[in-house]
């Protein structure tokens, strides 16, 4: 009970989000990476749910791909609850997600599918969790150093975030002039280079669905 309260406390005065507390009931029909996924609420409506107080490396990353296969696990396909104080800054249900009695935020920085989001407010409980996956070396921790970059700088650009260095370690599938129409959705894109191409090139306009010049925002934030 202190906890929620001191969280929604936290969100109204470091996030400037409304301290408004809201329960979400439904089916989680989509994931989209480590860190969000969508809910099926009231069995019509599609809620996008960003997963509070913690950040999941991006799909591009080392360790993107099973970040977010971890969060399939425990998740897809089940009738899950959150809890929400309001949206984040992409219009988002920012929130906690329970599965039955497990907190799925909780269970991926465990599992070192998932950093604390220290910028941001968090469960307390977190950054004990992410010294315990760290020492026992799970997820993530047991990358190299060189491959470990938080998302955050990852998306920034900070030297450890580089683009450059991370598709030497992970290759993607080239994209192939010519040879735009072959996908039509951001669900579909394996990159933010990929749907700017997509964008630019091949002129897939509905991928900047704000109009503010950036594609698939879940992908290039």
């Amino acid at each position: 009970m202190w906890r929620v309260l001191g969280l929604l406390f936290l969100l109204l005065t470091v996030t400037g989000f409304p301290a408004t507390a809201e329960t979400l009931t439904g089916r989680v029909v989509g994931v989209h990476d480590g860190d969000t996924l969508t809910q099926l609420v009231d069995g019509r409506q599609q809620v996008k749910v960003r997963l509070a107080g913690i950040d999941a490396p991006e799909l591009a990353q080392p360790y993107g791909q099973q970040a977010k296969q971890a969060l399939s696990g425990l998740a897809f396909g089940k009738e899950a609850r959150v809890e929400s104080a309001g949206p984040d800054r992409y219009g988002r249900t920012l929130g906690t997600v329970f599965v039955g009695a497990v907190n799925v935020n909780a269970a991926l920085v465990e599992q070192g599918a998932a950093w604390v989001y220290r910028q941001y407010p968090h469960d307390p409980m977190l950054p004990g969790l992410e010294s315990q996956a760290q020492t026992a070396k799970r997820g993530l921790w047991a990358l190299q150093s060189d491959q470990r970059c938080p998302p955050w700088d990852w998306r920034h650009k900070d030297p450890c975030g580089s683009p450059m260095v991370f598709k030497a370690l992970e290759p993607e599938p080239p994209i192939v002039a010519g040879r735009c129409g072959a996908k039509s959705t951001c669900g579909e894109m394996a990159s933010c280079e990929e749907a700017r191409f997509y964008l630019k090139e091949c002129g897939l306009s509905r991928l900047d669905g704000d109009k503010d010049g950036m594609p698939c925002e879940a992908l290039c934030r």
